[in-house]
């Protein structure tokens, strides 16, 4: 029998491991009643295992436009208390947040942390735009009381194999097992078959790529060359999509290259750096080489594949991003930092906060005081562990049963802008 303490977890669709089933099995052993929905095939299989303990699993297989009225009842005829889903944006926890809002029900995001590596996030409702985490110094300042600063030193290493099997497994999944969920709804700019045979063309160019960025950083440190790092992020990540105003990544492009050439000291250099997991379909290189030409740039912007990140942000003069994690890497290494998105970090006394042009001249410097403020808050909403390494599962998943099996308050003044799916923008590049 379950005591009022106890509690019932809705697991939504999780992270394309097997984290998601080992912390419902977790919280079942702890006492607590935990349901889960399929919504697509993908979710079905990396639910599958021994010792369902006494899980509940129920298959979703309606249209998108009636998912909010299914759930509105599932979770009242159910009692759920929490609902937890990995990447908030999905459409099916977009709504799923509005319907826990409309019935009291505690929703939480488990993301990648934003602290990087060895940590993962455990946030009320959203992530980055949409998250609870205050934006007023006094109440981060209270929320960092007592808190030590986080271990950023790495203990749960993982092979990039076994990370990319589960990105690849899960979307082939969720593509190819569509005749048994014809109606899932997927959001995907890049249909993954496409998406997986472009990295065939990226593997087989990754020892050049390397090459090039050994090469451009042995001129820069050698030469010892005044430049600014751009931290590039994918197309189709939810943070671009839905936490910044940007259409895409080739305007933001546009927006730095032309304030760049407008207001840079002749002598700098601009180093675009791709994100690790580019599947080279966009070629920003060639997409931005006629801007670059007419700007008068053409020798002084270097796009790179690889390269050592903190290397190359301790040499630069200031690092611009949409709302990328280097961010809090940058802020951490003591480096002038301009965040163009709606980023969490994105604050006076750690990011650059007077526009883009006044940037490559007179960066704002980074306050030593509030960033370790700011890093000991970050931490109350991060949580130790991997959703890869076995034993980085075991602390993670401990401290997260811990953590949900109590009551939570979210601090409604603290809360950032709330958007549903109908939200202009959200769903403007879905496929």
């Amino acid at each position: 029998m379950r005591t009022k303490s106890q509690k019932t977890f809705l697991l939504l669709q999780g992270h394309p491991s097997r984290f998601w089933r080992r912390l419902g099995l977790a919280l079942d052993r702890a006492g607590h009643r935990v349901l889960k929905v399929n919504f697509c095939v993908a979710d079905w299989v990396f639910w599958r295992g021994r010792g369902g303990g006494s899980i509940s699993e129920v298959n979703y297989k309606g249209q998108i436009a009636d998912w909010p009225a299914w759930l509105a009842e599932f979770v009242a005829n159910n009692g759920v208390t929490d609902i937890l889903y990995y990447a908030d944006r999905l459409p099916y926890h977009i709504d799923a947040l509005a319907v826990g809002r409309a019935h009291g029900i505690d929703c939480w995001a488990i993301e990648f942390g934003y602290l990087r590596p060895d940590w993962l996030t455990l946030e009320p409702e959203g992530m980055g735009a949409h998250s609870v985490f205050p934006r007023d110094w006094a109440d981060i300042g209270a929320l960092a009381a007592g808190e030590e600063a986080p271990d950023m030193a790495v203990h749960y290493r993982h092979a990039f194999a076994v990370e990319a099997f589960g990105e690849v497994a899960f979307n082939l999944l969720m593509a190819f097992g569509r005749p048994f969920y014809r109606h899932y709804f997927s959001d995907k700019i890049y249909w993954p078959l496409v998406d997986y045979l472009s990295w065939l063309r990226e593997l087989a160019r990754k020892p050049g790529q390397n090459r090039q960025a050994r090469r451009l950083e042995h001129i820069l440190f050698r030469d010892r060359r005044s430049y600014n790092l751009v931290a590039m992020q994918l197309q189709a990540d939810y943070q671009i999509r839905a936490s910044s105003h940007y259409i895409g990544l080739m305007e933001f492009l546009r927006e730095v290259i032309i304030s760049f050439a407008e207001n840079a000291p002749y002598e700098r250099h601009l180093v675009i750096k791709l994100h690790p997991l580019d599947n080279g379909m966009e070629k920003w290189e060639k997409r931005c080489r006629r801007l670059i030409h007419r700007a008068g740039l053409a020798g002084k912007i270097h796009f790179i594949k690889g390269g050592d990140l903190d290397r190359l942000i301790a040499a630069s003069d200031g690092v611009v991003t949409v709302n990328s994690t280097v961010g809090i890497h940058a802020i951490r290494a003591d480096m002038p930092t301009l965040a163009l998105g709606r980023a969490i970090y994105d604050l006076p006394g750690l990011t650059h906060q007077d526009g883009i042009d006044s940037f490559w001249r007179s960066p704002a410097r980074v306050d030593a005081d509030l960033r370790d403020t700011f890093l000991r808050a970050l931490a109350t909403f991060q949580v130790k562990g991997s959703f890869f390494n076995r034993a980085g599962q075991n602390r993670a998943i401990d401290t997260m049963v811990a953590r949900l099996s109590q009551p939570v308050a979210v601090p409604q003044d603290a809360t950032g802008p709330h958007t549903t799916r109908d939200d202009p923008g959200i769903l403007a590049q879905s496929a």
